[in-house]
């Protein structure tokens, strides 16, 4: 067998390097000590794709494009190939990982490690795990059977053991090496071969030569050696045909015999002598890579296995090598190489057929489907699709060359001409699980963690028990149970543990609850369920528990054990959970197919009237995704997260539809991180979650930490502002929600959290709209306007007519009215029809009031001042807009004072809405010059929904001390608009001092404005503005003062004297400031009648000052901020000081 040996190249830094092909042979793929895994395309591949998998990478496997490596994390991890995308941690150790292997159909993966163990791990399920326990000292080295019943691994206690993988038992154990602490200081690596095909020979180097042990009796067959082989051999690989092994020694040695003759008939030396820690056979059989221990990769090239004497052999050899060649072609459409490749075979070399033809065949026909190739394209797709379904199953057997289960998949790898189904592949349903455990092969786990608290699972040699901690020790005292019965399955309650175990062959499924808060001196209770029925699903409620069962059966209890309900269930469950009353089922409705699973949803109120709310409806999922929680937020909505980490919660207000509100993956660094679910809140919004790295479950110990991850739903162009708005509003409903079902429900809800909450929506929708106004999206806010309450439309009203949007004021007018009307025919039948209801409402904090805004009558003074303070932000954010900005610091210096809501003479802010009062407190739609009126003012109802409210605003006082004193709850409006947390506070320290007052001042003005019909301002709540006007602490300070600073500076315009007599009014003290508005108030109060008179004469001495004063704010403003569009929103919606 005369081959070439290629010159050696550099691959990875110095240290362990392991080395393996593709399914293909169109790749080498190499890790070492630099925790890289490099792909070359050839020897002479100069830029290598690479994947960094840890520090350090001490082994890897490649098959059916699953690249599985060990690294130094501890972990074994699998890539995708030949992208290189991490697809999670197959399995964990407590040290690092030595060696793993594929099984022959890649189906399973075996993995060995420095802390003794062999672990067998399904591919598609991780949490599918066989654990082999024996050795005494680290794993050297493990390899399959090819027929998948055993396992052979070899480690530093000097045995070789055989395992039975199903029954994880030694079948045998051969003292055969030198024992060693670690693998470091092992003489020799000893990988195992099992020779592929019929899996007659185990191969396993010891010292100088390889013995071979037959299959079944376990007799030392046969020794292959070499006179040459001074070394220990280190590493042995079969040839793909199964006649050949080769071997490399720690001496550099590679050596090839043939088994059946037991000849040497190939040896190379390593050019440096370097130990050769890495060997693979290309598919096709004629070379052979080999890696050492600096890190450098070698080929021998040119190995003609079909020189061999057996004609077999060479009949064998040239197909194969034409189906390696063609391999691509299987993907190229190119059906008739297809044809002519499995027509130009004999039925006996058919790899379709060889699995029923059995084992008496020469070795060599193994050759064949070694090289991946024959299988027609049916059957490639379709092992395509049963491996993104998460079960190998189906694929494991077409690609099972010599499994005697590949007899079963015959029919779909049939002959040409016959026909195949190429249709969608049914997907394996979902097993039932608790939410919030991890999965019960793990030997400490988590079996229940929740809102209320965490159970824990330990069961290993020592001990079998369960610990119940809960995160309020007020609730209960942490608990330690000894599990005596085996309970797998957990479920906590503030009020019970509830947990469950399997039925065995003599003892039946049971039921066991711990009933803490009971008063009584019992408080536990067991339950055997009928015979052959198991415990699949259970959760807690308030005063009950609820268990489904393996035949399709839901049983209710009641915490103190009486069984209640049983009902059956449409399909098997897959987890359930309880919130109070509610019961939430999720079960398979149907077969998924294609990787999707087919579930579906029910939810049951459990009060006095048992009540279906969600029947059997399916249950959204992700695209080839599976449930991984279920549970109800801290307010009781249902939610739940799928294996692609979107939380969707239910809408209640939607028709009880599902909504996305968060992407777990969209925090995640890396494709084999995940978000581990434990509780999700919704006031404040929070999903509280633990961060797994490179796995879906945490460990127990250390004590995983809970991350907070904060929602957002899938709204287009959230990153423009007014998509950001759209999504923060839609949220904000979406969140709140609660607060109608559990008033409904009969629960007592946080009134001023549902306030909070109405009053951050209407504020977004009012932003919103001030952005379409720019936008000149006159339409859009209308939308927004039909959305808003009342109040805050009257605020659209007055924001559109100072755009000079004079069509979009008069239909916002229009749907104003309409609202009010609405208000107005439904308060009389919520009394008349429901007043308990209504009642429950108010105290509730549900307010009807504020899905349509506010009535006319009686109105208390806190609610005329909080209308009047939006009418001045409607007016404010105006001015800004026009470039008049108004002066506000010394409203917020007088503020502890003075009620700076309440139009009164003391208000300083007054003087500066003087000119928007005449058009402001007007119609909006008269035009806007010199005040003509454009409508009469004896038709306010119809035409000006403004005029109508401030009038009866205005009468409101009149009514005397019944619009202070009678707190009757019907009458009263519950939640006038919006207002930010400052404003609230102003109104609560000032309403006390300023109510009667504003209510005797408020009635002065009324009277004057009936004396004074030939004024002429059009409206009257005009008028009102007018006559209220007067000199502010400001204006009085500026009168005495001003010929100083005049004096001071002669040079200043009349604009800038203001504004350096602002400057000098505001150094000064604050007392010193609060007496000038004292006097100003005194002031007002003795001038009142000159006022007046000059107002007849038409003499406007006083409007001159206030002019000054506006012309004045106006600099300041300037000078103090300069807005941008969105501090203008914000300034006018709900000014935050």
């Amino acid at each position: 067998m005369p081959c070439e040996r290629k010159p050696m190249r550099y691959g990875h830094s110095e240290g362990h390097t392991e080395v393996c092909y593709d399914d293909t042979g169109k790749f080498m793929v190499t890790c070492g000590n630099d925790g890289d895994v490099r792909i070359w395309e050839g020897l002479d591949d100069d830029d290598p794709k690479f994947i960094t998998v840890g520090e350090k990478a001490y082994s890897l496997a490649l098959k059916n494009g699953k690249l599985v490596t060990a690294s130094s994390n501890n972990t074994v991890q699998i890539h995708t190939f030949p992208d290189g995308d991490p697809d999670g941690i197959l399995t964990r150790f407590t040290t690092n990982a030595t060696h793993v292997a594929f099984n022959s159909s890649g189906s399973r993966v075996a993995a060995g490690s420095s802390d003794f163990m062999v672990k067998v791990v399904v591919v598609a399920d991780s949490s599918q795990q066989k654990t082999l326990r024996g050795h005494e000292a680290p794993v050297l080295s493990v390899t399959f059977d090819p027929k998948d019943d055993f396992l052979a691994s070899a480690s530093c206690d000097g045995s070789v053991v055989v395992w039975n993988i199903e029954e994880e038992t030694q079948v045998i154990s051969w003292p055969l090496l030198q024992k060693t602490n670690d693998v470091t200081n092992a003489k020799s690596l000893c990988r195992l071969a099992w020779q592929p095909g019929t899996a007659k020979f185990l191969a396993v180097p010891v010292e100088t030569k390889v013995h071979l042990y037959a299959r079944e009796s376990w007799d030392h067959v046969s020794t292959l050696s070499d006179d040459l082989l001074t070394q220990p051999i280190n590493v042995v690989a079969w040839s793909p045909c199964g006649q050949f092994l080769a071997a490399g020694s720690v001496g550099g040695l590679l050596t090839v015999w043939d088994v059946d003759s037991k000849l040497c008939v190939e040896r190379q030396k390593h050019e440096k002598g370097f130990t050769v820690c890495g060997l693979a056979w290309h598919p096709s059989g004629n070379q052979i890579a080999y890696t050492d221990t600096e890190g450098c990769l070698g080929l021998l090239d040119g190995l003609s296995t079909s020189s061999a004497d057996s004609s077999d052999s060479s009949n064998t050899s040239k197909p194969a090598k034409k189906a390696a060649k063609d391999y691509d072609a299987l993907f190229d459409d190119d059906d008739d190489d297809d044809r002519l490749m499995d027509e130009g075979r004999s039925d006996t070399n058919s790899p379709a057929k060889q699995p029923v033809v059995g084992d008496d065949d020469d070795d060599d026909d193994f050759l064949v489907p070694a090289t991946g190739r024959v299988r027609n394209r049916g059957a490639i797709l379709d092992d395509e699709n049963s491996r993104d379904t998460g079960s190998l199953k189906l694929g494991q057997d077409k690609f099972g060359d010599d499994d005697d289960a590949g007899s079963a998949v015959v029919p779909a790898v049939a002959l040409p001409g016959h026909p195949v189904y190429e249709g969608p592949l049914p997907t394996p349903p979902q097993k039932a699980f608790q939410p919030g455990s991890t999965p019960a092969h793990l030997t400490h786990r988590f079996m229940m963690w929740n809102s209320v608290g965490i159970v824990r699972g330990y069961n290993d040699d020592q001990d079998n028990a369960i610990d119940v901690e809960f995160h309020d020790s007020a609730v209960h005292h942490a608990m330690h149970l000894t599990n005596s019965l085996g309970h797998t399955m957990a479920a906590l309650s503030q009020e019970a543990v509830l947990l469950a175990c399997p039925s065995t062959d003599e003892l039946a499924s049971k039921l066991q609850c711990l009933h803490f808060s009971s008063w009584d001196t019992n408080k536990e209770w067991m339950v055997d369920l009928p015979k052959g029925e198991d415990v699949k699903a259970m959760c807690l409620g308030q005063g009950w528990a609820a268990v489904a069962t393996s035949s399709l059966t839901l049983r209710l209890f009641s915490i103190g054990g009486v069984q209640r309900e049983i009902f059956s269930l449409p399909g098997p469950v897959v987890c359930m959970a309880g919130h109070g009353e509610q019961l939430l089922i999720v079960y398979h409705r149907a077969t998924g197919f294609d990787g999707e699973q087919a579930l579906g949803v029910q939810l049951l109120q459990l009060s006095r009237r048992t009540r279906q709310l969600i029947n059997s409806e399916p249950l959204p999922l992700s695209h080839k995704s599976y449930l991984s929680w279920l549970g109800f937020t801290a307010e009781g909505t249902p939610c739940y997260v799928d294996s692609e980490g979107v939380v969707r919660m239910l809408n209640r207000s939607l028709g009880n539809t599902w909504t996305p509100v968060c992407n777990t993956k969209d925090t995640c660094k890396s494709k084999s991180d995940h978000y581990w679910v434990v509780g999700v809140h919704e006031n404040p919004q929070q999903l509280r979650c633990i961060p797994c790295k490179g796995s879906r479950y945490p460990p127990t110990l250390p004590r995983p930490a809970v991350a907070i991850l904060p929602f957002k739903l899938p709204l287009c162009q959230t990153t423009t502002e007014k998509g950001q708005m759209e999504e923060q509003f839609w949220r904000s409903v979406l969140f709140h929600n609660h607060y109608g079902f559990l008033s409904s429900s009969g629960y007592e809800i946080d009134e001023d959290g549902q306030n909070r909450s109405q009053k951050e929506q209407q504020e977004l929708l009012m932003k919103m709209f001030a952005l379409s106004c720019k936008l000149e999206r006159e339409f859009r806010c209308v939308e927004l306007a039909e959305l808003m309450t009342q109040n805050v439309v009257t605020l659209g009203i007055r924001y559109a007519s100072r755009s000079r949007r004079m069509a979009l004021a008069q239909r916002l007018s229009e749907i104003a009215l309409e609202k009010a009307n609405q208000i107005q025919e439904e308060e009389p039948e919520e009394q008349e029809e429901e007043p308990d209801y209504s009642s429950v409402r108010r105290t509730s904090g549900y307010k009807q009031t504020e899905a349509t805004g506010g009535r006319y009558s009686s109105r208390h003074n806190n609610e005329e001042e909080e209308e009047e303070e939006e009418e001045q932000r409607g007016e404010q954010l105006q001015e800004e807009d026009d470039g008049q900005e108004m002066e506000t610091e010394e409203a917020t210096e007088t503020q502890k004072s003075i009620n700076p809501f309440a139009k009164e003479s003391s208000s300083p802010v007054m003087p500066s809405l003087t000119q928007i009062g005449k058009a402001g407190r007007a119609n909006p739609f008269k035009v806007l010059s010199a005040g003509k009126p454009a409508a009469s003012s004896h038709q306010p109802r119809v035409t000006n929904i403004l005029d109508n409210m401030t009038s009866s605003r205005k009468s409101a006082p009149h009514m005397g001390s019944a619009g202070k004193t009678n707190k009757n709850p019907i009458l009263k409006p519950l939640a006038p608009r919006p207002k930010t947390k400052t404003q609230s506070t102003l109104l609560q320290m000032t309403s006390t001092k300023t109510t009667s007052k504003k209510s005797r001042e408020n009635t002065e003005p009324t009277a004057d404005q009936q004396k004074q019909p030939d004024v002429p301002t059009p409206a009257p709540p005009a008028e009102n503005t007018e006559n209220k006007r007067s000199k502010t602490g400001f204006q009085l300070w500026l009168e005495e003062n001003r010929k100083s600073i005049t004096a001071d500076h002669p040079d200043l315009e009349e604009a800038d004297v203001i504004r350096e007599a602002m400057g000098l009014f505001r150094a000064l003290s604050s007392e010193e400031r609060l007496s000038w508005t004292e006097r100003a108030k005194g002031h007002s109060g003795g001038t009142a009648d000159l006022k007046k008179r000059k107002r007849a004469e038409g003499g406007d001495g006083g409007e001159d000052v206030e002019n000054e004063t506006v012309e004045a704010d106006d600099n300041s403003a300037k000078k103090k901020k300069s807005l941008d569009p969105s501090s203008k929103l914000s300034a006018f919606a709900f000014n935050k000081n």
